[in-house]
């Protein structure tokens, strides 16, 4: 059986579908690494809403998907900025995000962080920022989850220099009552964070950053680096305070970064792990055991995926996660809040289907192949 495929110029090709899933089960907790995936939401397909509309979630749907990744030992990470909100999920629906699965979490023993951020402001003034970002950290806390304090746009567009960020994170984690993880987005996920930590020179911002840190460091649990940039990430690493981690946000190279070198590692806090679940969980679970070799062996081949789901513009990567779930048979449809199927081309989602099928990430290949024909006849696409 093959399947027929359009790529970016317009042909047509067979592709004959892998017909065995990659064999996967959950396992052991970890021991050398913490792992969250940053894990989509499902939409409510039957809700009678516009893009504009306040996103309508199945919430059954979503919760039967975070149970799947706990399964697999990977802790949730929720309400993140660009895996659910800035594009579709306001923090009304966030909130009742947060509470239903820090409540999930709890009852099945499953590890949550959940994000921290001023999503309620279009803009404002430092006061209101602060007050914007206690509200969300107040709801985490008394949800019982980590709070993950997420870059915030508002602040971006108002302060004036590094003083107002230290102003800011200063009188947060001052007021946290667990150590937090701070997320460093850069703007190639938000082009609204550009000059976050008060300058362009990210040598200047990543200073600012660490004086941060420094400052509270029994606050800090950790940060989360998402610039894309492999050595900048190792060089921020090194220049932590001894017990803050390194949660790698780099869905291009985080294999490298998360196997580590001779003076450190990176944890992981990954879009990419929410199609990847089952295989990143093996891998760490290799990895877990001084296996290296064996840990790359296995993650290595997945980077051509992500990169493939997280290239330019980036902050749509979550159409095709979202994508291979319809086709991994997590959900029944695919549609997306805020209308986000559309965000990427035919080509495109052809692709994704190939190296993930190729991937062996289809539970039932039968399924994905359907559901792929399914998509192509849709765009008039005979096979």
């Amino acid at each position: 059986m093959t399947i027929h495929l359009p790529d970016a110029s317009g042909r047509l090709r067979a592709y004959k579908p892998r017909r065995e899933p990659l064999a996967l089960t959950s396992g052991t907790p970890f021991t050398s690494r913490t792992v969250f995936s940053a894990a989509h939401v499902v939409a409510d397909p039957y809700a009678d809403v516009s893009p504009d509309s306040p996103a309508a979630v199945d919430w059954d749907a979503t919760l039967a998907f975070r149970r799947h990744l706990w399964s697999h030992g990977l802790g949730v990470a929720e309400a993140m900025d660009t895996a659910q909100r800035g594009m579709g999920l306001d923090w009304a629906g966030a909130a009742e995000l947060i509470r239903r699965s820090a409540a999930e979490a709890k009852a099945v023993g499953g590890r949550i962080a959940c994000g921290v951020g001023t999503d309620q402001l279009a803009a404002g003034s430092l006061e209101e920022i602060r007050k914007a970002y206690e509200e969300q950290l107040a709801v985490v806390e008394e949800a019982g989850a980590q709070a993950i304090l997420m870059a915030s746009r508002a602040l971006a567009a108002t302060a004036k220099g590094p003083e107002d960020y230290l102003e800011i994170y200063g009188h947060l984690l001052r007021q946290a009552a667990e150590p937090v993880v701070l997320h460093w987005l850069g703007p190639m996920f938000d082009p609204a964070l550009e000059g976050y930590w008060g300058s362009s020179d990210l040598d200047a911002a990543t200073d600012v950053f660490l004086e941060v840190i420094a400052a509270h460091p029994d606050k800090v649990d950790g940060v989360k680096i998402s610039l894309l940039d492999a050595q900048r990430e190792i060089d921020l690493r090194r220049r932590l305070p001894q017990g803050v981690r390194c949660y790698t946000g780099d869905d291009f190279n985080y294999p490298e970064l998360i196997a580590g070198d001779a003076q450190g590692f990176s944890h992981a806090l990954l879009g990419i792990f929410d199609p990847l679940g089952p295989l990143a969980a093996e891998a760490v679970r290799v990895l877990d055991t001084g296996d290296v070799k064996g840990f790359r062996e296995l993650l290595d081949p997945t980077v051509e995926l992500s990169r493939h789901l997280f290239q330019a513009p980036t902050r749509f990567y979550k159409t095709g996660v979202v994508f291979l779930a319809w086709l991994a048979g997590h959900q029944e449809h695919f549609t997306m809040v805020g209308g986000l199927q559309s965000a990427r081309s035919l080509p495109h989602f052809a692709k994704a289907y190939e190296l993930a099928d190729g991937l062996g990430l289809f539970p039932n290949p039968e399924l994905a192949e359907a559901r792929m024909k399914t998509l192509l006849s849709l765009y008039g696409v005979a096979q």
